[in-house]
């Protein structure tokens, strides 16, 4: 079991190094104290000026929710036409985000509950997480770990990808959960897939869980249904071997 921390519970290192290793993902319940969990659940529930980040012709963009508010009708039809193509045919997202990571590397740490999430972003780069990381994935050279909070809506998707992307250094992906109610028929699945396109193992938007799987590793999240009107929150990143150069994502 792991030494006990104020931050997240005690575990089973044993088995789950075991289990990583066997299968190179993780799905970790009830991973930090409750406090904490539903104190990073309200801030991601209430007002986070969020981002839109999606896909179009393999070209990533992303816009305030406020300025997209202010896009006209015709503008915002073609993009959605767009965004479905990119779906249709390769590699393509539409959900929404808060980049962490980026907000805190460039000095704009935030003052209000946002607050919260840059410590959070201090707890992952702390050496007691990377020291757990380390033990649970034996992938010794771990040194960062960025974060970015993310909203799925209805209608939103990740295609198939396998997070690889050469001088990013990612060693594995870190989902931590934040939806306190979901359903596995709304959509929004971590999904891992086999080359034959089957999938191997899925996991549904859980409360205060932490999913971690290693990179390269193909997957997605599928489509949220067009009925949820609930949110499905995370806060999500890499775990990497050294930061990367220029843009963190």
């Amino acid at each position: 079991m792991t030494e006990p921390s104020p931050f997240w519970r005690p575990l089973d290192e044993d088995a789950l190094t075991r289990r990583f290793q066997e299968t190179g993902r993780l799905h970790i319940p009830d991973f930090l104290k409750p406090d904490l969990a539903g104190a990073l659940h309200e801030v991601l529930a209430a007002d986070m000026s969020w981002a839109r980040t999606f896909t179009v012709n393999g070209k990533s963009y992303d816009i305030d929710l406020a300025a997209q508010a202010q896009t006209p009708d015709a503008v915002l039809s073609q993009v959605a036409e767009a965004v479905a193509e990119g779906g249709r045919t390769g590699f393509a997202y539409d959900f929404e985000l808060w980049r962490i990571s980026d907000e805190v590397e460039a000095g704009r740490r935030p003052t209000d509950s946002r607050s919260q999430l840059a410590d959070l972003y201090a707890l992952l780069n702390s050496e007691v997480f990377l020291a757990l990381m380390r033990r649970l994935t034996g992938l010794e050279s771990a040194a960062y770990c960025d974060a970015q909070a993310t909203r799925y809506r209805a209608g939103h998707f990740l295609t198939a990808h396998d997070d690889e992307v050469e001088g990013k250094n990612r060693l594995c992906a870190m989902v931590l959960g934040l939806t306190p109610v979901w359903r596995t028929e709304w959509g929004g699945l971590l999904l891992f897939h086999d080359r034959a396109g089957h999938v191997l193992e899925g996991y549904t938007p859980s409360f205060n869980a932490l999913n971690l799987f290693r990179v390269p590793q193909l997957h997605s999240v599928s489509q949220v249904a067009g009925f949820v009107t609930a949110d499905r929150l995370s806060v999500t990143g890499w775990v990497r071997s050294s930061r990367p150069e220029g843009d963190l994502a």
